[in-house]
């Protein structure tokens, strides 16, 4: 056998392998032998068909078959022998007929490519911190008593009152109405509706329908034009002018549970609002934690990538867009849509995002390498005990991530990148901003 290595670019390279014909014959006679056991010809009961004829029909296919695969040993073997880091999946050509001695594959591959790993002092980089104050832990208390508002009818006497002397339909009110629309004096599809339900000031329903609602009282009728925009999602009424009628038949007003004890142990706290409070507070500390993580972790990426010089193999690349097709073919299928499995997805679609995703791996196995960061055991497992904190029973979710591989290797690629991100800011320009929780949570 003979070698021969050439370099046909900056990643792609190719190995020419040439082999005897004998070297394959040993295997070509076992398997044509397994296979004359199960082939079925007419005539005769399985595997008494003569192995002249199995040859005669099958020959070819087997000199391929072993062939190739001879062919794939030898390149395995090389390429571990020479050390070769090869990126992707390699392609073996014949370049021989198959009955030709000697016989000659060409293995086409790329090599991973040289991470030029830049002046990362030059990166710039905003650090973001909040402040989970008593402001921030009573706006979440009123967005859960907003999620567990309930409604009673305007005037009507009952445990939490009757919503004060005016009776009138006001923002934030649930109303129930019979509505009727008329396009140049004719009903059309959808414009009309009875016992419909909806919130003043939620914004569900078109701003001139909870103009002319609001104020209303029950019994109460009101026919007003609405102007459909030109965008709207009816077709048959978009950019056209209707003229409705709505007819209330109740308006009720929002009751908020108050901030007690009761209510802290609706939520599932037992020992009362100030427990209730400190919950919260380590929920929001949390939740500030993982977004401030998460906006360096991103810089620090966007960094690297702009920083950082090398040539992409281009199989890599394909393998990704592979991966990110498939991600988005299970979202559709997990939204229903039908044909998901056989629509058509192009792989031009993720070509930027394999690209990136790509870069930023390599980079990131280079760096990982040079300056040893990778994850130590005692960091993997101070990761899996804060996300376990945050449950009901953290051992059982420690024992949950520790009996599985894939769990596990996932919470080392997050160490392994936390690693990375606290490495480059050590060296980045950092800019600490103070933010407020809107803010952050807008970010």
């Amino acid at each position: 056998m003979s070698v021969t290595i050439e370099n046909l670019g900056n990643l792609d390279r190719k190995i020419t392998l040439t082999f005897s014909k004998s070297d394959v014959e040993k295997a070509r006679a076992a398997r044509l032998q397994k296979l004359s056991k199960t082939v079925k010809m007419a005539g005769f009961r399985p595997g008494k068909v003569p192995m002249k004829m199995v040859e005669a029909q099958y020959g070819l296919q087997v000199d391929f078959e072993v062939q190739f695969d001879h062919a794939s040993q030898l390149f395995f073997d090389i390429s571990k022998k020479e050390d070769i880091k090869i990126a992707g999946q390699p392609r073996l050509e014949p370049k021989s007929d198959m009955t030709a001695d000697p016989i000659v594959y060409d293995a086409l591959f790329e090599v991973f490519p040289e991470v030029k790993v830049g002046d990362l002092t030059k990166a710039e980089i905003t650090r973001y911190a909040t402040d989970v104050n008593d402001a921030e832990i009573d706006k979440t208390l009123e967005i859960l008593r907003k999620q567990r508002v309930h409604y009673h009818p305007r005037g009507e006497a009952g445990a939490h009152g009757d919503g004060g002397a005016n009776t009138a339909a006001q923002n934030g009110d649930k109303i129930t109405i019979d509505f009727v629309g008329k396009i140049d004096g004719v009903e059309f599809a959808g414009g009309k509706a009875d016992d419909f339900s909806f919130v003043l000031g939620e914004g569900r329903m078109l701003p001139e329908f909870e103009a002319a609602s609001l104020g209303l009282k029950k019994g109460e009728s009101k026919t007003f034009p609405l102007t459909f925009p030109a965008d709207y999602h009816g077709k048959d009424v978009a950019g056209k002018t209707a003229e409705f009628t709505v007819t209330v038949k109740q308006v009720e007003w929002p009751h908020l549970p108050e901030v007690n004890d009761e209510f802290a142990k609706s939520l599932g706290v037992a020992e009362g609002v100030a427990k209730m409070r400190e919950e919260i507070k380590t929920n929001l500390t949390r939740e500030v934690k993982r977004r401030t993580e998460t906006l360096l972790k991103g810089q620090v990426m966007e960094s690297l990538t702009k920083l950082c010089e090398l040539d992409l193999p281009k199989g890599l690349v394909a393998q990704e867009q592979e991966r990110l097709i498939a991600g988005a073919r299970q979202d559709l299928l997990s939204r229903g849509v039908p044909n998901a499995k056989d629509a058509p997805i192009p792989a031009e679609l993720f070509t930027a995002q394999a690209e990136q995703r790509v870069k930023l791996g390599l980079i990131l196995n280079e760096l990982v390498k040079q300056k040893d960061l990778s994850a130590k055991p005692e960091q993997i497992k101070a990761e899996i005990e804060e996300q376990a904190a945050s449950y009901e029973d953290p051992k059982e979710v420690t024992r949950w991530y520790y009996s599985d591989p894939k769990r596990l290797a996932d919470v080392e690629a997050l160490v392994l990148e936390n690693n990375v991100v606290l490495y480059v800011s050590g060296l980045a320009k950092v800019t600490d901003k103070a933010v407020t929780f809107e803010e952050l949570s807008q970010m």
